[in-house]
């Protein structure tokens, strides 16, 4: 009998999520506040520590913010696998009339609808109605930490590149080598999170990049302004 290997990326969709949004809230967040306060001639050692400050409090923000997310989602799908067990235990026939509708509506006829309705509700009733009626499935149920893990992280590497970038560069060439930098790395994490899920790369890339240099040239105008009304 054949084994089924196809590898498909959907699975991975939540995890993906969470890292492609902390790398690149990382990235810009950072990108864009040493670049404000290199912008209003703060010096090298000021802008490290905020940027050193932004990265971690950026970073235990997304943690958190994902982890209430995702709680919240695991609450809902726990909620409704408790309601489907209570339906199985007391309403069986309804049930099962409900999983022969279900593979009625995807093309079988009525007997050989039912026939299959019987079979998997006999190997696992609970499992097979959570993946039919509700889409739940092993792979798809939320994982807060996992999620919130790989987010702070992800946040963390995206935030170090541009924090590393400034550190590295001259006074007279930070602007530069540090949007440089940053527009390299935007470009990776858009290549990087088409490739992993599965998508041409192209679009990603470019929605980062132009979103990147729009946020950083905004605040690099603003750090601009009020370097010039400080003084």
């Amino acid at each position: 009998m054949a084994t089924h290997d196809e590898t498909h990326s959907s699975h991975r969709a939540n995890v993906l999520r969470a890292m492609v949004l902390g790398a690149n809230d990382g990235i810009i967040s950072t990108a864009c506040l040493v670049l404000g306060v290199a912008a209003s001639d703060a010096s090298k050692s000021a802008i490290m520590t905020a940027g050193v400050a932004a990265l971690v409090a950026g970073a235990a923000s997304m943690a958190l913010g994902e982890y209430v997310s995702v709680s919240s989602q695991r609450d809902t799908e726990h909620a409704d696998i408790s309601k489907e067990k209570w339906e199985l235990e007391n309403l069986p026939e309804r049930e099962l009339a409900e999983l022969v509708g279900i593979f009625e509506s995807k093309g079988l006829r009525h007997d050989l609808a039912k026939q299959v309705a019987v079979e998997l509700t006999e190997r696992d009733a609970l499992a097979i109605h959570l993946a039919e009626e509700l889409g739940i499935t092993e792979q798809s149920t939320a994982r807060p930490v996992e999620a919130a893990v790989s987010s702070a992280a992800a946040f963390s590497i995206g935030g170090a590149i541009p924090l590393v970038a400034m550190w590295l560069s001259s006074t007279s060439l930070r602007y530069y080598s540090t949007i440089g930098i940053v527009v390299v790395g935007l470009a990776l994490l858009g290549f990087s999170g088409a490739r992993f899920g599965g998508a041409k790369p192209q679009r990603p890339i470019a929605r980062v990049i132009v979103g990147g240099l729009i946020a950083m040239a905004i605040t690099m105008a603003i750090g601009s302004l009020f370097g010039a009304a400080v003084a």
